[in-house]
């Protein structure tokens, strides 16, 4: 019953008397409002004056499959959904189930993850409510040397998404942060299952920070969110499938050379890194030099005393030499 008067309430421009709702309905008034109480235990803020009825005021965010897709209007990316109210990682989870034989565009997304991971066995932080976290099953035909060039694409679909819904300069450091006002809105972590020359599956997870007001001090420096740029809580269920949308049209765009040298240019117009000076980190050496772009591969090219250096996603950090970018 609460649901058919949340949705009624949400048509309804301005008031609704409770005789209308009985009327539609035909329930009682007291069954009305146990049905408006359990809405605003559940977040709704609903205004109830003498007379005039109720007005729907204010819908938290709620993550829910049902919600997702209202918005989600993509031919196989986030097909099937699930929405979890608690996962351990979505990443592990997509893992287990492709493992089980799961389909090419399964989307799982939690409330809050448990164990989130973040790129080089980082912890990622996931409070219940505050951002999205999800992840996406892939199975393409592409050399397993490829794949790392996915967590590019996503990069463009996450920050067209955030521009799309009215998030100012969205920006993207490679390889796989999004960044507005020079801090980390979106991390992405893509794992893959393969064999010498055979791709099992390919997990992209996304972490977006989406209603944080704040942030623990450790992070306070480099991260921020949505709600922090805009003042605006947006709904996360739009932010999903604006995500997906956008991704199935950066993929296909992919697919056709499996590689980005159609999609380089505007990845190079937004990456924030890009004539700057960076510090490579990697496992043997660090060295600095400025970053003048990607190639078709999705390298970062970096411009040292020695020449161009190209380097590879994968146990590679890079900093900006005097911060975060």
């Amino acid at each position: 019953m609460k649901e058919k008067i949340l949705q009624l309430l949400r048509e309804t421009d301005g008031f609704l008397s409770g005789q209308e709702i009985s009327r539609r309905f035909g329930v009682s008034r007291t069954s009305i409002w146990k049905a408006i109480r359990q809405l605003e235990e559940a977040g709704y803020e609903i205004e109830a004056v003498r007379n005039r009825g109720y007005r729907l005021c204010m819908e938290p965010d709620l993550l829910t499959a049902e919600r997702v897709e209202e918005y989600l209007d993509t031919e196989w990316a986030g097909h099937p959904l699930q929405v979890f109210d608690t996962a351990d990682s979505t990443n592990t989870e997509v893992k287990r189930q492709a493992e089980s034989g799961a389909a090419q565009g399964l989307l799982v997304a939690a409330e809050e993850q448990t164990a989130g991971r973040g790129r080089r066995g980082r912890t990622w932080e996931s409070p219940k409510g505050s951002g999205i976290f999800m992840s996406l099953l892939l199975k393409p035909d592409i050399e397993p040397g490829h794949a790392s060039m996915l967590t590019l694409v996503m990069g463009m679909a996450v920050r067209s998404a955030l521009e799309d819904l009215g998030v100012p300069g969205v920006q993207i450091k490679w390889p796989n942060d999004i960044i507005c006002s020079g801090k980390k809105v979106c991390g992405i972590l893509t794992e893959m299952s393969a064999q010498m020359d055979y791709i099992n599956y390919i997990v992209i997870g996304v972490g977006i920070n989406v209603h944080n007001r704040d942030f623990p001090e450790a992070v306070a420096q480099m991260a921020t969110s949505v709600y922090q740029q805009t003042g605006e809580r947006i709904c996360r269920a739009e932010l999903i499938a604006n995500c997906m949308r956008q991704f199935e049209k950066y993929y296909a765009v992919f697919l056709k050379t499996q590689d980005l040298s159609v999609l380089a240019d505007e990845y190079q117009a937004h990456l924030v890194n890009r004539d700057r000076q960076v510090r490579v980190m990697d496992m043997k050496r660090e060295y600095i030099g400025v970053a003048r772009g990607i190639n078709a591969g999705g390298e970062l090219l970096v411009e040292t005393a020695d020449g161009m250096v190209c380097v590879s996603a994968g146990e590679v950090s890079v900093r900006g030499v005097y911060g975060y970018i």
